[in-house]
């Protein structure tokens, strides 16, 4: 339930816009001017408002700090052809966050409550949007407990906040990953399907392992055996295999990204045969021996398509092929950049105006 949806905005009266042309502009360090901010309490949402960015008071026994409950979204918007701000597919961002919201115990959050507080608060910093080629707003809706109290029980009150920070590209060059096949990421059963920040804590420690190692990220496989592909760091993974696209079903251990079901949905558009299955890090470096590895590349909202070039597996480097311009990675890339930026049709309904 939701009382009387008003939102209040308080407007900051010193903005902060000049850190947004820093060099670099690194991601998510810089933060818009405002916040919006939500409270769950009595069975009901109440209070929403937009107010400066800033700190938020907790009690030391807030419950999300002791036992989890936590969730988030990741989402961008785009400057437009017309000179506007758009939206990229945030009704699928609300019905993801209310799925981990289920998941993790907690509240559903309303479609009003959600799509109303994240337009105002875009309208308002829209001109954070950063003035370089690439560049976005990262959006980053989330919600956490808020009871201080000890007890391993579900919350039962919660906020909600949106905050946005200026983004330019994520990757500034092909990655170098590995195949993950000690440590686990989520199992099947598991929250791994869920964006809970417990599912990116645990991941850290590997994953410093990797980069002490040289490489950008792992390649996560399955909890049982450790051959089956999973994700790919904070992304789905996706390969090019005598071409076809190829990519890991989504499961309760893999993340239902948004930018992958873009992905896969421009592809079979364009013709390209796609399949989603299983996928054994052994058929990938057989693929990669046979020559039949054309690409692989991670998709994701923060780095969008971001192109491998190696991939380690038991103690050996495999170099990829360089995509050439016609690669299918460049093709989807340019048409779902075109899509998001007005300058080609949505037959999806992908791209919300902020200004509707």
């Amino acid at each position: 339930m939701l009382d009387t949806l008003a939102i209040r905005t308080q407007r900051t009266d010193a903005s902060r816009i000049a850190e947004r042309d820093a060099t670099p502009l690194e991601f998510g360090k810089v933060f818009s001017d405002h916040m919006f901010l939500a409270e769950y309490r009595g069975g009901e949402w109440h209070n929403a408002q937009i107010l400066p960015f800033g700190d938020l008071p907790v009690s030391p026994a807030n419950s999300a700090l002791h036992y989890g409950q936590a969730i988030f979204e990741g989402m961008k918007a785009y400057p437009t052809a017309d000179g506007g701000v758009a939206l990229f597919r945030p009704l699928d961002n609300w019905a993801r966050l209310n799925a981990s919201a289920e998941r993790m115990c907690m509240p559903p959050i309303p479609e009003e409550l959600f799509m109303q507080g994240l337009k105002e608060l875009v309208s308002l910093d829209a001109h954070w949007l950063p003035k370089v080629a690439g560049g976005a707003l990262y959006i980053r809706p989330f919600m956490f407990a808020t009871d201080g109290t000890l007890g391993v029980r579900p919350s039962e009150t919660y906020l909600f906040s949106i905050i946005t920070c200026p983004v330019d590209l994520y990757y500034s060059k092909p990655l170098r990953v590995r195949f993950e096949q000690k440590y686990v990421r989520s199992a099947e059963g598991g929250a791994g399907f869920a964006k809970n920040a417990g599912n990116y804590g645990a991941a850290m420690y590997p994953t410093k392992l990797a980069q002490q190692e040289g490489y950008h990220q792992l390649i996560w496989t399955d909890a049982s055996e450790h051959q089956y592909v999973e994700e790919s760091g904070t992304m789905n993974i996706v390969f090019i295999i005598d071409g076809k696209l190829i990519t890991p079903s989504i499961s309760t251990s893999i993340l239902d990204g948004i930018t992958r079901r873009s992905v896969l949905q421009l592809a079979r558009d364009m013709g390209v045969a796609v399949e989603e299955r299983r996928v054994s890090s052994r058929e990938v470096i057989g693929a990669l021996q046979a020559g039949t590895l054309q690409e692989a590349f991670g998709v994701g909202t923060a780095a969008t398509i971001a192109p491998i070039a190696t991939i380690g597996y038991e103690g050996h480097d495999y170099e990829l092929p360089t995509p050439g311009p016609d690669a299918l990675s460049k093709q989807i890339g340019a048409a779902l950049g075109a899509i998001r930026n007005g300058q080609a049709p949505d037959p999806y309904g992908w791209v919300v105006p902020v200004g509707e």
